[in-house]
C-alpha cells in the first residue's frame, strides 16, 4: 500500500511540475500565450524564473470586490503581449 501511495504522489508530482514548467510566457509566442487565457479563462503563467500571476480573460473570473486590470506579459516574439487582465480589489490603484 505505501508503495502503491509513493507511485501515485511521484506520478502526481510529475505531472505538476510538467504542466507548470510548459506554462512559462518567455517560452510562447504572444498568440499563444493570449490563447491559453483566452480559452482556459483563467490560469496561473510563469513570467520568469520565480515570478508568475494569474491571468484572466475578463472581469467575471474575479472575486466580487476584484475587478481585471490590464496585464502584459514578456514572450519570446514580444516585450510586452497583451494577454488579458489580473483581478485586483476595486480600491487598489497601480
Amino acid at each position: 500500500m505505501k508503495v502503491l501511495v509513493f507511485v501515485v504522489f511521484v506520478a502526481v508530482a510529475g505531472f505538476a511540475t510538467g504542466a507548470f514548467a510548459q506554462s512559462s510566457t518567455l517560452a510562447m509566442t504572444c498568440a499563444q500565450a493570449r490563447g491559453i487565457v483566452a480559452s482556459q479563462g483563467a490560469v496561473v503563467l510563469r513570467t520568469g524564473p520565480t515570478t508568475y500571476d494569474r491571468y484572466v480573460r475578463d472581469g467575471s473570473f474575479c472575486a466580487l470586490q476584484e475587478t481585471a486590470r490590464p496585464a502584459w506579459v514578456r514572450t519570446a516574439d514580444s516585450a510586452q503581449c497583451p494577454v488579458g487582465g489580473v483581478c485586483r480589489s476595486a480600491g487598489f490603484s497601480d
